[in-house]
């Protein structure tokens, strides 16, 4: 597996990374036993770089990933976040950022998390106050690096000013690029950037069913690209990208996943598949070197990005 540097300080991870979310939230029932040899299995095939959350299960997603990783800790780079209390509104003050990662360092069983994120930005407090707060954890040892998710361009600078942010992470993929916008921002302070739902929330893998087909506590029932009128255009994109796939020689998700890597050296998408033959097919993205004529190529047929926004409204994130 290749390995890529996310920030000018920050680690160096294998160019793909894993997202845990999907075994805790947002995406239906999952195997929790099955999902521990998946993650042994993304370890077993170079996969270096797993992202969790406080959010996902309320530790449960955490407690998970240690155990998972247990027996090669020390090879790899654990990602946590803070920043919303269990009735999903946002609190990054800085006694709740330490309550949480005294409780994140216990979940995931380490002596230290080598990411903390900030998981939205908290209209409430300063930036200037969180990044103050992880930069005293850093100096005890608690934690590595900083990060920041979801946030625009003055944010990540007054958070940089006063503690390096080593990556920002965002969605992004063929289907989602306004994250684009903020990239000259980023190589400017020498930030990583770790694109979120590279896959498109699994539309991207080809295997996608109508909304009304999703279990009831999948999010994407509400995902406006799953919706019809964007559901059938989609569909459509994705089977023109399967067929540029098939002349590579790949699958439509290691398309899509060569597609990010193509886009820098400093982006490590994060794929959260929860089987063990999907995370063997993405990393095999890795290795799948995309031609100019192949990018133009995706360029034609998703000018733009997918069909309908990413977030129904109430949901839609805020960059500041």
């Amino acid at each position: 597996m290749q390995k890529r540097k996310l920030g000018t300080n920050g680690p160096e991870v294998s160019a793909i990374g894993y997202g845990a979310m999907g075994f805790h939230l947002a995406y239906g029932s999952a195997d929790e036993e099955a999902g521990l040899a998946t993650i042994r299995r993304a370890y077993d095939l170079g996969v270096t770089f797993f992202d969790t959350a406080e959010l996902y299960g309320w530790g449960e997603n955490e407690k998970f990933i240690g155990r998972a990783v247990k027996g090669f800790r020390d090879d790899v780079v654990l990602a946590t976040k803070f920043g919303f209390t269990p009735s999903w509104e946002a609190d990054s003050r800085p006694a709740h950022i330490r309550e949480v990662t005294e409780n994140s360092l216990r979940y995931l069983g380490v002596d230290h998390i080598d990411v903390l994120y900030q998981h939205r930005v908290d209209p409430n407090v300063p930036i200037e106050d969180v990044a103050g707060t992880v930069k005293d954890l850093i100096a005890e040892g608690k934690v590595k690096h900083f990060g920041l998710s979801e946030a625009g361009p003055l944010t990540i600078r007054k958070a940089h000013a006063i503690q390096e942010v080593a990556m920002l992470q965002t969605e992004y993929s063929v289907f989602e690029r306004d994250v684009e916008v903020l990239f000259p921002v980023l190589r400017e302070l020498g930030i990583g950037f770790v694109p979120y739902s590279p896959l498109g929330r699994g539309f991207l893998t080809g295997a996608v069913k109508p909304a009304a087909e999703l279990e009831e506590s999948d999010m994407r029932r509400g995902d406006p690209r799953w919706q019809p009128g964007n559901f059938e255009r989609n569909v459509e994109a994705v089977r023109q990208l399967k067929e540029l796939a098939t002349l590579k020689g790949a699958t439509v998700s290691q398309l899509a996943l060569a597609w990010l890597l193509a886009q820098g050296n400093d982006i490590v998408p994060i794929p959260g598949s929860r089987k063990a033959e999907r995370v063997a097919e993405n990393v095999g993205a890795a290795d799948l070197v995309l031609t100019v004529e192949d990018l133009a190529k995706t360029k034609e047929i998703l000018p733009e990005g997918g069909f309908g926004e990413r977030y129904a409204k109430e949901f839609a994130p805020t960059w500041i």
